[in-house]
């Protein structure tokens, strides 16, 4: 008998809220194996990105290489790459065995949640060129789609429709643009309570909404969400081979509740020494804690 698996690839967080850390936790809570590439170390907390330390390719490769080596994977999500380089040799190597990584789950790590950059103009256009084709998820922030479309953000529903459509052109199936920016904006100017993320896909447009969780604890929301994608996707992978729009849909949707539930479940937390200047984690766990011990 095996588990569900899902793979990460991505950056470390020094403060357990984001990246690798965050990925290895929602896996764990949605009853996933994780296994793991570490592609860069960061010095970072709740307050910001203080230092981005790169894994060299060849080391980033010979990670990837040895899981792929060994373990079946069901899904896989991509997080920061860092540099052009990193980017380049991660395709390279994933276009020679797109079989083995499952569903692919790309999440553009362009920007943490605290405004830092954490990925060059020559990487984001490398991770366009050579990467978006082969993923069957994306999911982008609005300042990330624009970035990667070299537009300005979306500042309404009807120019998340068109940027989506426009990725979803570049060849990747299913489109997840998510709209917290949006609702963050819209809350300030007439207290909308809702997040809207638009889903494009070759069927059509599909809007997933949810309560607004008022918080300042939203540091990894993104790690997090692309990851219960992958875990999601990485069950269904599991016992029905590859998925298609339905499937892919599905697992969003799954993941944007787990999602939802751990900003509410943190909503309140405070692990910051100074909890109002910066952006605390999210509860990966309440999953775990909510379940009875035999489950």
């Amino acid at each position: 008998m095996r588990p569900p698996t899902a793979l990460t690839i991505a950056g470390s967080d020094s403060s357990g809220g984001a990246g690798i850390q965050a990925d290895l936790k929602t896996f764990t809570a949605l009853r996933v194996y994780g296994a793991s590439v570490l592609t860069a170390l960061t010095a970072q907390n709740t307050q910001g990105v203080q230092q981005v330390i790169p894994v060299a390719p060849a080391d980033v490769v010979a990670q990837l290489t040895s899981v792929l080596d060994d373990v079946p994977i069901d899904a896989t999500k991509i997080g920061m790459l860092g540099s052009p380089e990193v980017v380049a040799a991660v395709a390279e190597l994933i276009a020679r065995r797109r079989q083995d990584l499952g569903t692919l789950v790309v999440d553009p790590v362009l920007v943490a949640t605290s405004g830092d950059a954490l990925t060059s103009d020559d990487a984001a256009h490398t991770l366009r060129e050579l990467l978006l084709p082969l993923a069957d998820v994306l999911t982008p922030n609005l300042p990330e789609a624009a970035r990667l479309l070299g537009t300005e953000p979306a500042v309404n529903r009807a120019q998340m429709v068109e940027q989506g459509r426009a990725l979803h052109e570049l060849g990747v199936p299913v489109v997840v643009m998510k709209g917290g920016h949006l609702a963050a904006a819209l809350h300030d100017d007439a207290g909308s309570s809702e997040v809207t993320d638009v889903v494009v896909h070759r069927d059509g447009v599909t809007e997933l909404s949810s309560s607004r969780v008022t918080t300042r604890n939203t540091h990894g929301t993104g790690c997090t969400l692309s990851s219960a994608i992958a875990a999601h996707a990485g069950r269904a992978c599991h016992t029905g081979g590859r998925l298609g729009v339905p499937e892919w849909v599905d697992a969003v949707r799954a993941g944007r509740d787990y999602l939802h539930e751990a900003l509410v479940a943190a909503a309140d937390w405070q692990l910051s020494v100074a909890p109002e200047t910066g952006h605390g984690p999210v509860n990966h766990l309440h999953a775990i804690s909510a379940r009875s011990p035999r489950e």
